[in-house]
């Protein structure tokens, strides 16, 4: 089980890695203060799904100067799907921002954008400002591993840190993408087979 003790090793050994920015920059998700903001979050997570986040983040970037002088992405991003999605919510993202504002069901409403599925919905969700964590590979093997949904996992140690669920969900992701812990191991075989304490080398 990842207790607080746990949570708080596996913090910092983050810490240890340079990666005290990421709870900072969690800590202080706010909702998107105009249109622009609100589907450039939205872009990020289309580009995001199902890519590794490094390689997404350079494509995230030509996206958005092509959608600022040009108003779409069709000669920056090869994705036929994703294209379409990304342009239709640019072309209405001063309704689409209108409509979230007011929406009751922030994670229903999100769902409901081209592109966007049940667990990219709370990925989004968490960029816009809402304290939800992301459902995501990593996560869900945690919770298993801890025979409890993604959810209670990042509600119990948001409430036993004093932290946001959604930095909770950044800390226990960023431990898993960087090595520190396996999820897959951690699944499989708990606490001692998972914790590595210090990230992978990147060659």
């Amino acid at each position: 089980m990842i207790t607080l003790k746990r949570f708080r090793r596996i913090e910092r050994a983050l810490h240890r890695a340079g990666y005290v920015a990421d709870s900072i920059w969690a800590e202080g998700l706010v909702p998107p203060a105009h249109a622009d903001e609100f589907a450039e979050a939205a872009v990020y997570v289309i580009v995001n799904s199902g890519m590794q986040y490094r390689v997404a983040q350079a494509i995230f970037d030509r996206c958005v100067d092509a959608l600022r002088s040009k108003g779409s992405v069709r000669r920056v991003f090869g994705h036929p799907g994703k294209v379409s999605a990304i342009d239709e919510i640019w072309r209405q993202r001063r309704q689409l921002f209108a409509a979230y504002k007011v929406a009751g069901d922030k994670l229903e409403f999100c769902q409901s954008l081209p592109w966007i599925g049940p667990v990219t919905s709370h990925h989004l969700a968490k960029d816009l400002g809402v304290d939800v964590a992301k459902p995501d590979v990593h996560l869900a093997r945690l919770a298993r591993g801890d025979k409890t949904t993604v959810t209670r996992l990042c509600a119990r140690l948001a409430k036993q840190t004093g932290y946001r669920v959604a930095t909770i969900d950044t800390i226990l992701w960023r431990a898993c993408a960087t090595g520190i812990l396996n999820s897959k191991q951690y699944e499989a075989k708990g606490w001692r087979a998972s914790f590595r304490g210090s990230p992978k080398i990147q060659h």
